[in-house]
Formats: C-alpha cells, sequence, structure tokens
C-alpha cells in the first residue's frame, strides 16, 4: 500500500510518515482503524485512493 492516501471527496492526503488524527506516525495505512474518518470531511477509508 502506498505511504500517501487521499481522500477523493475532499482531497486530504493521509501521509503515514506523519500520522493524523487519532492516528500515531509511521502508521501504515492498513493499520489505520477501519472506523477512522477522514478529519476533514468524516469520508470512511474506503473513499481513500494511493498517490
Amino acid at each position: 500500500m502506498a505511504d500517501k492516501m487521499k481522500c477523493t471527496l475532499c482531497g486530504h492526503v493521509y501521509e503515514q510518515e506523519k500520522g493524523d488524527k487519532g492516528v500515531p506516525a509511521g502508521t501504515a495505512w492498513d493499520d489505520v482503524p477501519s472506523d477512522w474518518v477522514c478529519p476533514i470531511c468524516g469520508a470512511r477509508k474506503s473513499s481513500f485512493i494511493s498517490v
């Protein structure tokens, strides 16, 4: 899986090396909890694509 994943709804980018709200830095996309949502628009993980 890519180190960066982009929300197809709002364009927010999840970066593995930085982590995100509620997700520690270094967390691989596959290890991000399934109930995690985009911190900008609330989209589910399934709305993200690799970039």
